[in-house]
């Protein structure tokens, strides 16, 4: 199975730590936070897909064409678009009726949340409720946990369940292209509603741990989190 992590942005909101070194590589605990995620995927994962672009030599330095028997591809997405643009930069990797997980490459979720994902059986969203899900994908699900919509950073939330940016897909998402916003780039979660909305089955994972990392102050409380875990 495959992974794609998507890192490829320029971690503005942790300035000055990224002025010189790319988000992912910034470290807990003495280790950079996309070793923390590749630590994280089970067995089942065997390929990973980084999309990388601000100061990726220095990714691809660390980690090479392989970690512990996980081959390595590099993408690079040398323009801010979007995650759905990210995505369809490796849709060329990706086979016919083919599942993935797709993740970010500033947030931890733990080995449990991966492994829970990687045995989804159908499209799914990793979810959790947030205090204010303003600042999210906001989810819609009915009695059976299935998601019957999302909506990315709405003004007025419908509920406080929200996408914790670990998605498990297949190839039919590249059938659904995202429109572009207004800030000129094309939103991953636009692609997922109108697969929704045109019948495509999507469950909602209940996620047990998400470690979102924003600002240099979560590198902190990160390291205090993973050390009482």
């Amino acid at each position: 199975m495959k992974c794609i992590i998507l890192a490829a942005g320029e971690g503005v909101r942790m300035r000055p730590l990224t002025d010189s070194t790319p988000k992912p590589m910034l470290k807990i605990n003495g280790k950079p936070i996309l070793e923390h995620i590749l630590d994280s995927l089970p067995d089942k994962i065997d390929r990973v897909i980084l999309v990388v672009g601000y100061l990726h030599r220095q990714i691809r330095d660390y980690f090479g064409y392989y970690y512990k028997n996980k081959k390595i591809d590099y993408v690079i997405q040398p323009d801010k678009l979007g995650t759905f643009h990210a995505l369809e930069m490796c849709k060329d990797m990706i086979s016919e009726d083919e599942q993935f997980i797709v993740t970010y490459a500033d947030d931890l979720h733990g080995a449990d949340n991966f492994k829970k994902c990687s045995e989804s059986e159908v499209c799914a969203i990793l979810a959790l409720e947030a205090e204010d899900p303003k600042k999210f994908g906001v989810i819609e699900i009915d009695s059976d946990g299935n998601i019957i919509g999302i909506e990315e950073k709405p003004e007025n939330p419908k509920t406080n369940l929200v996408s914790t940016g670990v998605l498990v897909l297949d190839d039919n998402v590249f059938k659904y292209p995202a429109k572009q916003h207004a800030n000129g780039e094309y939103y991953l979660t636009d692609s997922i509603s109108q697969m929704i909305s045109t019948g495509y089955k999507f469950k909602a994972i209940r996620s047990n741990f998400w470690l979102p990392i924003g600002y240099p102050s979560d590198l902190e409380k990160a390291e205090q989190i993973l050390n009482c875990k």
